[in-house]
C-alpha cells in the first residue's frame, strides 16, 4: 500500500527525551529563587508551551517584581542545559522509530517549542542529530503550540503538504498544534495516563515502541 504520509515530524520534550521532569525541576527552582513555591501541578498546566509563554502565563497571575520575564526564561534554560547534559535519556522506542523511518526513506523532521539552544543540546547529548533532515524551533514563530505555526513552517521547509505529514506528540498543546495544522497526529501521553483530550488524535500509543510503518498508510 502506498504511504499517504511523506514526512514525519517529531516533537522533542516528553516524546524524544525524558525532559518533562527536568522542566519541572528547572521551573520550580527558578521560581523559588524569586520567592514562589511552585508545585508539580502548576508546572503541568503549561506542559508543551514555549518557555517564554510559560513565564508570561505565570507573570500574568503572580505579577512579581525585581526580575524581568527574560531573566526568568534565561534562568530556566540555563538549568535545563545542565539537566539535559547530565540526566537526559532517550524515551523508549525513539531510536527504533527513527531507524524504521530512515530505512523507509521517509523525511524526518523535529519541531519543538524549545529554543534552538536546547534542541542542539538534546540532539548532541543523545547523539541522534543524523536522523533529522529538518530541525525547527517555535522560538521565532508568532506563537508557540497550540498555534500550528511551528509545524506549518516545518512542512514548508520539507516541501511536503500538511495533509501528507504525520506529527508525533505527547502534550495537549502539541496535539492541538498538529490538528490545527491539519496534519495526522499521533499522541504518546505521559506514561500510565490516558487523558480524555488524547482521543482527538488519529491514534494514541503507549510509547514509541508501538510505532509501525503501517501508521503512514
Amino acid at each position: 500500500m502506498r504511504n499517504l504520509i511523506k514526512g514525519v515530524i517529531y516533537d522533542m520534550d516528553g516524546l524524544i527525551i525524558n525532559s518533562e521532569p527536568l522542566w519541572k525541576i528547572a521551573e520550580i527552582e527558578s521560581f523559588k529563587e524569586i520567592g514562589f513555591d511552585f508545585t508539580l501541578e502548576m508546572c503541568a498546566q503549561t506542559t508543551g508551551m514555549r518557555i517564554d509563554e510559560v513565564v508570561s502565563f505565570w507573570w500574568n497571575k503572580l505579577k512579581w517584581q525585581n526580575f524581568t520575564q527574560k531573566e526568568i526564561v534565561n534562568s530556566i534554560e540555563k538549568k535545563m542545559i545542565h539537566l539535559i547534559k547530565n540526566n537526559g535519556e532517550l524515551l523508549p522506542g525513539v531510536l527504533n522509530s527513527l531507524k524504521l523511518l530512515n530505512k523507509a526513506q521517509i523525511t524526518i523532521a523535529l519541531a519543538s517549542s524549545s529554543s534552538m539552544t536546547l534542541i542542539n543540546t538534546t540532539l548532541d547529548t543523545l547523539k541522534i542529530r543524523k536522523y533529522f533532515q529538518f530541525i525547527h524551533s517555535a522560538e521565532k514563530e508568532i506563537a508557540g503550540k497550540p498555534n500550528p505555526a511551528v509545524f506549518l513552517s516545518t512542512a514548508k521547509s520539507m516541501k511536503i503538504h500538511p495533509k501528507n505529514c504525520l506529527v508525533l506528540e505527547d502534550s495537549k498543546a502539541g496535539m492541538l498544534a498538529g490538528l490545527n495544522a491539519k496534519m495526522r497526529t499521533i499522541v504518546i501521553p505521559d506514561q500510565n495516563s490516558n487523558p480524555d483530550w488524547a482521543r482527538q488524535s488519529f491514534k494514541t500509543l503507549k510509547s514509541l515502541k508501538e510505532f509501525q510503518l503501517n501508521l503512514l498508510n
